[in-house]
């Protein structure tokens, strides 16, 4: 099977994971993790160690009378946060993971929509959950905190908590040990990022991800002695289910980023092999790697050194880490593996990272799918496409228009149950076992998945022409001076055209425009626009643009929120 290269002990629930923890893997370290980034050596914890908190926490849940109640989880990517979300499942208690980035407001509002009668928070959300603890409007009954010393104020301390269970646990407590996991039953509500609508409460069983697990394992090679960087959220499946559980479920170590400013210091101190990424970072690190290159006036070396070494790679020689290596010690000398998800990437860092020998993956996956729908291999690849569909799921393109583009429809283990309290959008997207992605694609004639885009976010023009933002998008991130951009309709009297709003790197606009007042930049741009233009059909020309050097409005999974620019766009104009 092309969708399955290994053979893989496969999972089925939590329980399957935490055993490989205390049986296969434990006196291997499971994280690293500095408490202050001034921290000169990391704090390493064992997988036993890993486990037996696990043990304790869930224990002490358990004590607190939760089972079968819901937990919320909210903190920046640390290793508590591991810790309380297995120790919840696992205890036969719905884990509710909450967006670290999400506003005061949203947090209650969350808090409220979930149900939850128990929250573990880190100390910076200390404020929002003391004022729902007054106000008592919520179904909270106990209030965890990562980082108290001591019980205070109707606040428990994490570490106490754990204490207790460790305590309980040796006094001979069963209530952990005898909890049956039924791996087909809700145990993970998951609010969706709503790039374009309010967020919809996923519902996921443990089986749902245990099987995404496993259909990771069978295409990827994944070692016991990879080190894993940790920085997209948590909360979101993208990185709990691809770095955390499936990593884990592996024996690598996962290292905890000390923030994104760092990350290049620590993919060399960690000696990384491995993270998963957004197209965004990894568009913006690849440039990077081109303007040394170009700064160092080595461009037309190694353009000869990738055409030699890809000739060799045709007679199954591969000489890239030693061709490349002061390329590739630069981001930390032991990478090997990049997976690429969330949104698309271009062609030119795909093929950039491949080249230097480093294998870039890309996939494709939503939280409703556990996330990974499809995703090329260590072995079968097709630049532009997210590889193929997972060899536990189906995919089908429905509604297909002329160019057999269509909805991407799923079907398998890894897809949820339901929207929470929502039956109107749970009917809307699931139907005789299919879900409806909303996104746009066609399979090609071997059997390759392509995403063309968001259904809702589809331009379809008078003449009928269907335009979709993201492939323009794509072209004109590509500029070194583009940070992001977003291409959206600007309807006039009579029509519509094209028009992007574009968020320009303050440093590299020097290098087409030498002035830096706003008509200047723009019409700098502008002419660089024009270019772009004369590679598309009329129809996709850009006919207007808005520059900024502010961020465009986002996800923590760094996918634009289109409906939020918007209305600043359309605010504006008004």
């Amino acid at each position: 099977m092309k969708n399955k290269l290994y053979d893989v002990e496969e999972i089925n629930h939590f329980r399957d994971i935490l055993k490989l923890y205390k049986e296969k893997y434990s006196n291997k370290v499971a994280f690293k993790f500095k408490k202050n980034v001034k921290d000169n050596t990391p704090i390493e914890i064992t997988y036993k160690e890993f486990a037996n908190e696990i043990e304790s926490l869930g224990t002490a849940l358990l004590d607190l009378n939760l089972e079968n109640k819901k937990v919320a989880i909210i903190s920046p990517n640390r290793y508590e946060w591991c810790v309380s979300y297995l120790a919840i499942t696992n205890s036969n208690i719905m884990v509710v993971p909450l967006d670290k980035s999400l506003p005061d407001n949203e947090i209650e509002g969350l808090i409220l929509r979930s149900k939850a009668e128990c929250v573990i928070f880190d100390e910076k959300y200390l404020e929002v959950f003391k004022k729902i603890k007054d106000e008592q409007n919520s179904n909270i009954n106990y209030f965890i905190c990562m980082d108290f010393e001591k019980d205070e104020n109707g606040i428990y301390s994490y570490r106490k908590l754990v204490e207790k269970g460790k305590n309980l646990l040796e006094n001979k407590d069963k209530k952990f040990e005898n909890i049956k996991i039924d791996k087909d039953k809700e145990a993970i509500m998951l609010f969706t990022s709503g790039t374009t609508s309010i967020s919809k409460a996923v519902m996921l069983s443990q089986y749902n991800i245990c099987s995404n697990i496993n259909a990771i394992k069978s295409i990827i090679k994944i070692y016991e002695k990879d080190v894993l960087l940790s920085f997209l959220p948590l909360h979101h499946t993208f990185e709990s289910t691809t770095t955390f559980l499936t990593g884990t479920s592996c024996g690598v170590t996962i290292a905890f980023c000390d923030g994104l400013k760092y990350i290049a210091k620590n993919l060399v101190e960690y000696e990384i092999t491995g993270f998963v990424c957004v197209p965004l970072m990894l568009e913006a690190m690849y440039k990077k790697i081109v303007k040394g290159i170009e700064e160092q006036n080595k461009t037309k070396v190694i353009k000869t050194m990738a055409k030699i070494s890809n000739f060799l790679l045709k007679l199954h020689i591969d000489i890239r880490k030693i061709l490349f290596k002061p390329i590739i010690n630069k981001v930390g000398g032991h990478l090997r593996l990049i997976v690429s998800g969330a949104a698309s990437i271009n062609k030119e860092t795909i093929q950039g990272f491949n080249t230097l020998g480093i294998n870039l993956i890309q996939g494709y996956g939503l939280t409703e799918t556990s996330p990974v729908v499809s995703a090329e291999s260590d072995k079968y690849k097709r630049v532009g496409s997210t590889g193929f569909p997972m060899y536990n799921v189906e995919v089908k393109i429905e509604d297909k228009d002329e160019n057999g583009i269509g909805e991407i429809a799923v079907k398998g283990p890894s897809v949820m149950s339901r929207y929470y309290e929502n039956e109107e959008a749970t009917k809307e997207v699931l139907k005789d076992g299919w879900f409806y992605t909303g996104d746009l694609g066609y399979i090609d004639k071997d059997g390759f998945v392509y995403v063309k885009g968001r259904k809702k976010t589809v331009i379809v023009l008078k003449n009928g022409k269907n335009i979709y933002p993201e492939e323009i998008e794509s072209l004109i991130n590509k500029l070194d001076f583009v940070q992001e951009s977003m291409v959206y309709e600007k309807k006039g009297l009579n029509d519509s055209d094209l028009a992007c709003k574009i968020v320009y790197d303050k440093e590299n606009i020097k290098n087409i425009c030498d002035k830096e007042d706003a008509n200047s930049i723009r019409e700098a741009i502008w002419e660089e626009i024009k270019k772009i233009n004369k590679q598309m059909p009329p129809y996709k020309y850009i006919r207007d643009i808005i520059i900024t050097n502010e961020p465009l409005i986002k996800t923590t999974t760094q996918k634009i929120k289109r409906h939020e620019e918007m209305k600043k766009i359309l605010n504006k104009s008004i």
